[in-house]
């Protein structure tokens, strides 16, 4: 009988935790915590919300090829630009850049600035949706 309910508990215990481990798409930014997505969650959410869509690329890699409707602080001046060009600390921000290492670092500094819906979508180089330029 104890064999029994040791075997329950384990099963019990293993489809607890697999249950708590499934993925159901991106979860709302808990403020402060870092969220990695991927481009196609990113595009979903710009098709059906509200969204900040941040480019944190050199300039002259905006102009050269951007996604529509995202605005630039580069990378090396978001902690002097973002309160001004982001005021909302509220609103859901999508991070990319071109490989994902730069939008990574951005994302975490505007956490670390007391934004709360913060999503990094990695690079340009992953997009497989429209672009404005070459």
């Amino acid at each position: 009988m104890k064999k029994v309910l040791l075997i329950f508990m384990l099963i019990l215990s293993t489809l607890f935790f697999v249950s708590c481990a499934a993925e159901t798409g991106p979860e709302p930014a808990a403020g402060g915590e870092y969220i990695r997505i991927d481009a196609a969650e990113a595009k979903e959410m710009m098709e059906s919300e509200d969204v900040i869509i941040l480019d944190v690329r050199t300039e002259e890699e905006f102009e050269e090829q951007r996604i529509e409707g995202a605005i630039l602080i580069p990378d090396y001046e978001i902690e002097e630009l973002a309160e001004d060009k982001l005021p909302d600390k509220d609103a859901t921000i999508l991070v990319y850049c071109r490989t994902g290492r730069r939008s990574e670092l951005a994302s975490r500094a505007l956490i670390e600035m007391g934004y709360k819906n913060v999503y990094d979508f990695g690079g340009i180089v992953d997009w497989d949706y429209d672009i404005i330029g070459e």
